[in-house]
């Protein structure tokens, strides 16, 4: 099982420019792995599979785009694409199958200035409670840099992250780590049952078919809707 967690990034300057261009690379080389795949798609018939899009814009293409990422990353923006072809291309089967009834369409391009940055755990290093995200040696040819640094949850455990997702979002950027989870299993007892009652004054009234019961009171939930709509009719009246 794997957990998600999201942090806001509090970058300086420097790391604000780096973070954009990393999110601005990684949009342009998401709509080039769509172009090619579209072209494929509509010209055959057929699409790529991951590895056939790595080669195509890596190796064949020599995409600026990929160059300026760091490979892993580079990869993994890739793999995003080829697996939502792949996801189109079953809903196709689906049609003909009769299991799907509306009619999907291919994926198209990002249209934001910005999209999401994938880094594997594999590539991430842990000193000091700071994580290092690698840059490539093309950024470090071109800038001078090849890396930039974030915080490392202290909660998390290093060694359980899988990814980290750089996200820009509303003028702001996240750093989503995936991690992995151990979840223990509870038994459960087909023969014990919960009745629940959603009430207001009384939450919930809940029942046991084996003689409990218990109430979570409602009234602290009734005061801050009444609070909220209290606020929100002053609001109205001022304008």
């Amino acid at each position: 099982m794997y957990g998600c967690q999201q942090i806001l990034i509090s970058p300086n300057k420097d790391l604000k420019a780096i973070l954009e261009y990393v999110c601005t690379e990684a949009k342009k080389l998401t709509n080039c792995g769509v172009y090619y795949s579209r072209q494929l798609y509509f010209k055959t018939g057929k699409i790529p599979t991951k590895a056939d899009l790595h080669k195509q814009l890596r190796t064949i293409q020599k995409n600026a785009h990929y160059q300026a990422l760091y490979s892993d990353t580079a990869q993994q923006i890739l793999t995003t694409v080829a697996e939502s072809f792949k996801s189109y291309f079953g809903l196709l089967k689906g049609i003909k199958e009769g299991t799907v009834t509306q009619k999907p369409k291919p994926p198209n391009y990002c249209k934001s200035v910005m999209s999401i940055a994938t880094f594997t755990g594999r590539s991430l290093k842990l000193k000091d409670g700071i994580l290092r995200f690698p840059l490539g040696s093309k950024v470090k040819a071109w800038f001078g840099i090849d890396a930039f640094y974030i915080p490392m949850p202290s909660n998390l455990d290093y060694k359980s992250i899988r990814e980290v997702r750089i996200l820009p979002r509303n003028r702001c950027f996240y750093a989503e780590f995936v991690y992995q989870q151990d979840i223990k299993s509870s038994e459960v007892y087909a023969s014990k049952v919960l009745g629940i009652d959603h009430g207001l004054n009384n939450w919930l009234t809940c029942v046991s078919n084996i003689g409990t019961s218990f109430i979570v009171d409602g009234l602290h939930l009734k005061s801050i809707n009444q609070w909220y709509n209290k606020s929100v009719a002053k609001i109205k009246e001022k304008n």
